[in-house]
């Protein structure tokens, strides 16, 4: 090559490369609502103005939000539930319940549906009791089954449900199945060709190809939901894997939690489905073989809490708040991935130094170790306060769920991480019954009996290079 290519090459890369910042930092200052993110940028920008600017599009939060936008104007205005025209549950004079009434209507106003009474929640422990349970709905169903998970695997035990739902077409069932895009990058063969293959009505949640599906591969359906009838439902945090089925042995075992739902609520759930649905084929799913009158079941007051990055507010971190704002007496957190947000980290602290015990348990063994070693940066300001953090043993733990005050829990596919708070589309129910409330927390405490906590002593001693590491990991939490 000679000098003067060169020269023109390299004034070209100068240009394009201050061309690139200036536009990202413009988009920076006028777009960007978090400025701690904000602020990770700009430095990421400014000392690399030719990478940074491309790592911006490719992972830029308010970008990604904006397409999440495109995603909801595509379908028209959000469902709401109409004003209900009964109270809210929970009217008794004692103090503790007039409490509970007014976190209940909190919850009411920041979520899009409403509360509902008389339904009946189960946990259900791992592949082993989930999957069987979720294939005999299936094969039961009469009129309609609706379908969606982050991950669904065409081997093992999702070869069984591939089955299942291609004889439930076969019958006359009406079948749909949505399958994030990124999800099914996880396994091979992809299973929505063998669930076309097998007359299944499937398709992929915002399929992009080449450089669109690196501009949106952070903007992901994680919601898990199946509903049967319209009138059963199952959710959680659980891909369809045969990871799941610890009874097989797999390979690489997790542990997880799911739930099936019957009563009144089972309609959100199925409203939130439909929604994602419409977007991906432009098909209104509408009638009694979809929404059938539903009745009370239990006794479990819940609500349905969807977020996205198409929602004008941050929802599901706002609820999270209310419910740390609410505790009173105790807090209790499982999830795989704690990177909670500063606003979070800030409401758990003020937990502890309030006098409400918070506990918080995390794998000792990550799947994803940069997030694991980016979360041990922040466990010194919360055991600082009084905050209890234990590790729970291999094999993986993928459970989630949220407990305040022994009377309610949150459960669904929300893990306490940026990616999941903020870029994710998430369902999760929140829950006003004892006796689950009781339930989920015996499982917890049957999970802290074998971990190790964790103290300020151990972090303290840990090798300068972990420490290092840490510290490295922690710079990227805007962006896990």
């Amino acid at each position: 090559m000679s000098w003067p290519e060169i020269t023109l090459w390299t004034g070209t890369l100068v240009v394009a490369s201050i061309s690139s910042a200036v536009f990202a930092l413009a988009h920076l200052l006028l777009r960007h609502r978090d400025y701690r993110s904000a602020a990770f940028w700009t430095a990421l920008v400014v000392f690399s103005p030719l990478a940074g600017p491309l790592l911006y599009v490719f992972f830029g939060i308010n970008i990604l939000r904006r397409r999440g936008k495109q995603y909801r104007s595509s379908i028209h205005e959000p469902w709401r539930d109409p004003v209900p025209d009964r109270p809210l549950p929970f009217l008794t004079d004692s103090t503790e319940e007039r409490e509970h009434q007014q976190f209940a209507k909190t919850l009411d106003r920041i979520s899009r549906f409403c509360f509902t009474s008389g339904n009946q929640i189960t946990a259900l422990h791992n592949g082993d009791e989930a999957m069987p349970r979720m294939l005999d709905a299936i094969r039961s169903a009469k009129h309609s089954v609706t379908l969606a998970s982050y991950i669904f695997e065409a081997i093992g035990i999702g070869a069984d449900f591939v089955t299942e739902l291609s004889n439930a077409t076969k019958r006359g069932v009406q079948v749909r199945v949505m399958v994030d895009d990124a999800g099914t990058r996880y396994s091979w063969p992809p299973v929505i060709h063998a669930l076309q293959a097998a007359g299944v009505n499937a398709r992929r949640f915002m399929p992009n190809r080449m450089m669109l599906r690196l501009i949106t591969m952070n903007l992901r359906n994680h919601r898990k939901i199946m509903v049967v009838d319209g009138s059963t439902a199952f959710t959680g945090g659980m891909n369809i894997r045969e990871g799941n089925m610890l009874a097989r042995k797999p390979a690489h075992p997790v542990h997880d939690l799911h739930f099936e739902v019957t009563g009144p609520v089972v309609a959100q759930i199925q409203r939130v489905f439909a929604e994602d649905w419409g977007f991906c084929t432009g098909e209104t799913l509408e009638g009694p073989a979809w929404f059938p009158a539903l009745t009370s079941t239990g006794s479990s007051s819940a609500i349905g809490i969807v977020d996205g990055p198409d929602e004008d507010l941050e929802v599901m971190p706002a609820a999270f708040f209310a419910a740390l704002n609410a505790a009173r007496e105790e807090v209790r957190i499982i999830t795989p991935y704690f990177l909670p947000t500063p606003i979070l980290m800030a409401a758990l602290r003020l937990c502890a130094i309030r006098g409400v015990k918070v506990t918080i348990l995390t794998p000792a063994q990550n799947n994803i170790p940069f997030v694991a070693w980016a979360a041990q940066t922040l466990y010194p300001e919360l055991l600082a306060v009084g905050c209890r953090i234990f590790e729970s043993p291999p094999p993986f733990d993928h459970s989630k769920f949220f407990l305040i005050d022994g009377q309610w829990s949150f459960l669904g596919s929300t893990n306490w991480d940026p990616r999941s708070l903020r870029l994710n589309f998430e369902f999760n129910l929140a829950c006003h019954d004892a006796d689950l409330a009781h339930r989920l927390g015996a499982e917890m405490d049957a999970r802290l009996a074998v971990s190790r906590e964790v103290t300020r002593e151990m972090l303290e001693s840990s090798p300068v290079y972990q420490r290092m590491r840490n510290g490295f990991a922690r710079l990227f939490i805007p962006v896990l």
